[in-house]
């Protein structure tokens, strides 16, 4: 099978939710285009209207006014944040920088996902955290008077990243953030956009107070993660696939890079600013893959693209290694071990490490086995494979293929379509 087409995937995952959170706290009405309609961004909406914020149904182009900076109001009930760790991690921050009391709950998966790195600095800053039991949800913040806080984070993570900075907005106070290596920088780009006083320089960011920000205007451009699956299509059958309107953000375009490492062509074109993001369009074709060694500083700008770079390194020549990567262990399931069993049980040489994974990769013409992939509910896991079931003829189940809704419910019906 060679594939070829034009697509647009949906809007961005991460940009999606920081849209709405901004558009909540800025003065003025906002309009936001093309944001992502998947189950996480909705569970932000939901969370958002739960502390008095006028968000509506969400569509292809809402508006909306906001309440300010600190201008939320306590929840009556917990908030429900569903499967969505941005959600979570995010709202805790801005929620820290209230005079308000919030419980954050979240269905079976998020509630074993880590908040203790959330929790840390919040608690720094002065709002009080209170965990029910253990690391996770149900969780329990306090905001109130916080005060200037200067923190490193242990890993890059522009979750806890956004989490502080948002406190810090949110409650009037300087804040200075460093982590070892960049991560995400959607926030610092969104609040610098709406007139924030926000200096960034390599791993460390700077926000002053801000009394407050301008409301938005913004089309979210698709999502690169969404995208990336596409890409990989392309790569492993030998075909060219168009894809439009991607966010080019460098924090977020690491596995196009590696894909082009291992010997499928890549190309930009048509590259535009739009709200303060890198947008293009990203062509992609087929060649004669090779293994790679990925690490270090390139594991953040391709997290959530990992479970398929391990499907393509499953069909090129040569062993492909991940470190550094132990954040995995720590999403919506446990990445590493989820897509080396998977990988395995479709007949794959695949090792579990304790950061990280190797796969063998394929001898000419090989190709898996059937067999029934068990994605713990988890969308990139679960897409992965079905690129790669797709891209080999093999057929590979998936056993949750509803999951994918967290962030591309059309994901099916696009990829039959782009087989055509």
């Amino acid at each position: 099978m060679t594939v070829r087409g034009t697509l647009r995937v949906p809007g961005d995952k991460s940009l999606s939710p920081r849209a709405l959170i901004f558009g909540a706290l800025s003065a003025g009405r906002s309009r936001i285009r093309d944001v992502l309609l998947g189950a996480d961004v909705q569970s932000t909406a939901g969370v958002l209207r739960a502390l008095g914020a006028d968000v509506p149904p969400l569509s292809d182009d809402i508006m909306f006014t906001g309440v300010g900076v600190r201008g939320l109001t306590a929840p009556v009930s917990a908030l429900d944040c569903g499967n969505s760790g941005t959600t979570t991690r995010l709202i805790a921050g801005v929620v820290a920088g209230h005079p308000i009391t919030a419980t954050f709950t979240g269905d079976a998966s998020l509630s074993r996902r880590p908040m203790r790195r959330v929790a840390a600095p919040l608690s720094a800053m002065g709002a009080t955290v209170v965990f029910a039991s253990a690391d996770g949800l149900p969780m329990t913040v306090s905001g109130g008077t916080l005060h200037a806080t200067a923190w490193r984070t242990e890993t890059a993570s522009a979750q806890v990243k956004s989490a502080i900075l948002l406190a810090a907005l949110c409650g009037g106070v300087d804040v200075t953030v460093d982590e070892p290596s960049p991560s995400r920088d959607h926030t610092e780009r969104m609040l610098h956009a709406l007139g924030a006083d926000i200096d960034v320089a390599s791993t460390r960011v700077t926000l002053r107070p801000a009394t407050a920000l301008r409301p938005l205007d913004i089309r979210i451009p698709a999502d690169p993660s969404s995208a990336a699956f596409f890409a990989a299509l392309a790569a492993l059958t030998g075909g060219e696939i168009e894809l439009a309107d991607v966010c080019l953000n460098p924090t977020r375009t690491g596995f196009f890079r590696v894909l082009e490492r291992m010997g499928a062509p890549v190309r930009y074109d048509d590259l535009r600013d739009e709200g303060g993001e890198p947008v293009g369009t990203v062509r992609v074709g087929g060649g004669a893959l090779r293994g790679v060694d990925i690490g270090g500083a390139e594991i953040p700008t391709m997290i959530d693209e990992l479970p398929l770079l391990a499907c393509v390194a499953a069909m090129a020549d040569g062993e492909t290694t991940v470190r550094d990567a132990g954040e995995l262990r720590g999403k919506e399931s446990d990445r590493i071990a989820a897509v080396v069993a998977n990988l395995r049980a479709i007949g794959v040489d695949a090792e579990e490490r304790p950061d990280g994974f190797r796969v063998g990769g394929a001898p000419r013409g090989r190709r898996p086995q059937a067999a029934r992939v068990v994605t713990h509910g988890d969308h990139r896991v679960a897409m992965a494979f079905g690129v790669l079931g797709a891209a080999t003829g093999c057929a590979i189940e998936v056993d949750d293929p509803a999951c994918v809704a967290v962030s591309y419910p059309g994901f099916w019906q696009d990829l039959a379509r782009m087989q055509r």
